[in-house]
């Protein structure tokens, strides 16, 4: 069962005025003065919802959600009942202003008014928290205007070699970051699933953090379901994601391909659309998907395994954490 612990709609243009981004990096405000110049008029509303944790589905139902690899990083477009994930912190949009520029930051970066949205909450005394007491809250928001593109891929002839990605963003020339930001006219429309990786593990994942896992994932797959069918009846639901929590906090790629994979089809998501960046991450989406595939197949009822007896099987696989990349 779905609880919804928080339900704003806010206007963006009156949001930003009202509470305008904090931006402590010379580079973040280089991108907010690109994007949002002043007298900027910005469409629709923003809606946001903050989810408690679910508890995941006794059986896991035959698939019906598709699985479609796709090369690269995020394609962002328009389109009624499409999520994209941010790969978010425990505090929501926190690290917004900062030098540093990874998943969450580059997405709050290009859609700035998530910076607003942060700033909106905490104004109001409203927990901005993916994560409380231990448990996920998964955070959406619906409609959220993406008024630039920033390029982070390594380009030498633009003068970024290594890329802008991570913190590599901060210690790049100004007149390097300027040349990479694209603004989008007019801008498009992103509907975002906030949920925070965990982070931290040594060794062999447990039980424990892969329901944990899971669980986060399914929550925040099967919120954007739901608010798919209230807003856009007979959508289908396409969620967009990658390797959530495997950079900085060394997550194992394949078990994050098989645990966003389970949650997706226990949510009832249409289709899972997995950016696996490379060569080596399209391989690890495959061997998560066939584990995830054994592991149905072979728990003791292969139409409708029990979720706990595939949690358990997927401990037995012995997935291991890996390093954090730096960034």
């Amino acid at each position: 069962m779905l609880t919804c612990l928080l339900r704003r709609s806010y206007d963006p243009t009156e949001l930003i005025a009202r509470h305008p981004p904090r931006l402590c990096n010379a580079h973040k405000k280089l991108v907010f003065e690109l994007a949002c110049p002043a007298g900027a008029r910005h469409a629709g509303s923003i809606e946001v919802t903050r989810w408690a944790a679910a508890p995941l589905p006794a059986v896991v139902a035959p698939a019906t959600t598709e699985l479609v690899a796709a090369p690269g990083y995020y394609e962002y477009e328009t389109r009624d009942g499409l999520w994209h994930v941010n790969f978010a912190d425990p505090a929501l949009f926190y690290a917004y202003g900062s030098a540093l520029l990874a998943q969450d930051e580059l997405q709050a970066a290009e859609h700035p008014a998530l910076g607003s949205l942060r700033e909106a909450l905490v104004a109001e005394g409203l927990p901005a928290l993916t994560k409380e007491a231990g448990a996920p809250t998964p955070v959406l928001v619906a409609g959220v205007e993406r008024r630039c593109a920033i390029a982070t891929a390594p380009d030498r002839d633009a003068g970024r070699p290594l890329g802008l990605y991570g913190n590599r963003f901060a210690a790049a020339p100004a007149e390097v970051v300027r040349a990479a930001i694209r603004v989008i006219e007019p801008p498009t429309l992103t509907n975002l699933i906030a949920i925070a990786a965990p982070n931290g593990g040594i060794g062999r994942y447990t039980a424990g953090e892969l329901r944990q896992i899971a669980v986060t994932a399914y929550t925040g797959f099967a919120a954007a379901v739901a608010e798919s069918r209230r807003t856009w009846p007979g959508a289908p639901v396409e969620v967009r994601t990658g390797f959530w929590g495997c950079g900085a906090f060394g997550g194992n790629r394949q078990a994050m391909a098989l645990l966003q994979l389970l949650a997706a089809r226990l949510a009832g998501v249409d289709r899972l659309r997995f950016y696996a960046s490379d060569a080596s991450g399209e391989d690890a989406l495959r061997a998560g998907a066939a584990d995830l595939a054994h592991v149905l197949g072979t728990s003791g009822a292969a139409d409708k395994p029990a979720i706990e007896a595939v949690i358990d099987r997927i401990t037995g696989l012995g997935y291991e954490w890996g390093v954090s990349d730096g960034n």
